[in-house]
């Protein structure tokens, strides 16, 4: 049987969802109270949410840049 990704909820974030989770998940690894094993999946957790965001800001800054463009 195939593992379910633990990630995959993440494609169907808003930034605003995708940067709250990131902060929570920070903030979990700065506490230090979870296993190794924990804070292993934090941080690719982490990293994808990361991904995420910048995926948004990305499409964010491009298409602001569409618009000032055409402003011009």
């Amino acid at each position: 049987m195939a593992e379910k990704n633990p990630n995959a909820d993440i494609a169907e974030m808003t930034y605003e969802q995708a940067r709250d989770e990131l902060t929570k998940v920070l903030n979990q690894l700065e506490q230090g109270s979870v296993t190794l094993d924990q804070s292993m999946a934090l941080w690719q957790r982490g990293e994808v949410l990361a991904q995420k965001c910048e995926e948004w800001l990305t499409g964010a800054r491009a298409k602001l840049d569409e618009v000032l463009k055409k402003k011009d």
